[in-house]
């Protein structure tokens, strides 16, 4: 049965920032931008500090007691009514698609899965900016990662938002519907297929020719980055909440202390 047409909410005052597992690991920065985009366009960002992993490996890996566990302790973080937004398609699908089947579908958890919006979806379609692009000219290519693309159908959101900063040439490339191979756990059970696969992705984004690319998930930037040091190729990604912060101006690059004070002042 097709999934009904999506109905976005007006812009709220408030909402919850889920930060995924990944970004507070490997660019916190990435979290900043995304406070610094939605404080820039009106919206008060909550950051519950106990936030941590939203289940998917252990869902994955079939581990279904222990996802729901995590589940719980997550769900129970975001007691308000306020938006769950979200800086990764992989954690919101699994919390938006995979959480109500965890728990047979309990109101409860539906009305919990309701409110979670992958970030650039959230930007599109409840925000609803219009950017004014203060970057030099640049050549950019949009990797969309498998998670959004296929499971959340957030691919075109990205491309969206980036068709709106005018020194910004969007650029596709080869096999722009392919995974990069991470795939979370997929790249430890079968790490050769994923270093392949990334191998592949890596290529295609080399040969459009562009100064970097952009993503919404960072487990494949992870991925396709590590992949493209290894093989001495200078280009880079990073995630397209940064790129856009940057190319507004509302970017603030902090130290450690500064994002320690600045996470706990948005800590509720």
């Amino acid at each position: 049965m097709a999934e009904a047409v999506r109905i976005y909410p007006p812009k709220p005052d408030k909402v919850y920032l889920f930060g995924t597992c990944l970004v507070d690991s490997f660019s916190p920065q990435t979290g900043l931008d995304a406070i610094a985009l939605l404080e820039h366009h009106g919206i008060e960002v909550v950051f519950p500090q106990a936030q941590t992993c939203c289940g998917q490996p252990a869902y994955n890996s079939g581990y279904d007691g222990e996802a729901r566990a995590v589940a719980r302790s997550q769900m129970d973080l975001f007691p308000a009514s306020w938006p769950i937004v979200i800086l990764s398609g992989s954690c919101g699908g699994m919390m938006r698609k995979h959480y109500p089947a965890l728990f047979d579908h309990a109101p409860e958890v539906v009305a919990f899965a309701e409110r979670v919006f992958e970030f650039t979806e959230f930007l599109r379609h409840v925000v609803q900016p219009t950017f004014s692009d203060q970057g030099a000219a640049t050549r950019v290519t949009l990797h969309t990662s498998c998670a959004g693309r296929r499971e959340l159908g957030i691919h075109e959101h990205g491309l969206a938002l980036l068709d709106q900063l005018q020194q910004v040439q969007l650029v596709p490339h080869d096999y722009q519907e392919e995974c990069c191979g991470f795939g979370g756990t997929f790249s430890v059970k079968h790490a050769d297929v994923s270093a392949a696969m990334a191998e592949d992705k890596t290529r295609n984004l080399v040969g459009a020719g562009v100064d970097e690319f952009v993503s919404t998930d960072w487990g494949c930037m992870l991925n396709l980055n590590t992949t493209l040091e290894y093989a001495q190729q200078p280009l880079r990604g990073r995630h397209l909440i940064s790129f856009l912060a940057e190319r507004i101006g509302v970017t603030q690059p902090l130290g450690k202390a500064d994002s320690e004070k600045l996470f706990a002042e948005v800590a509720r």
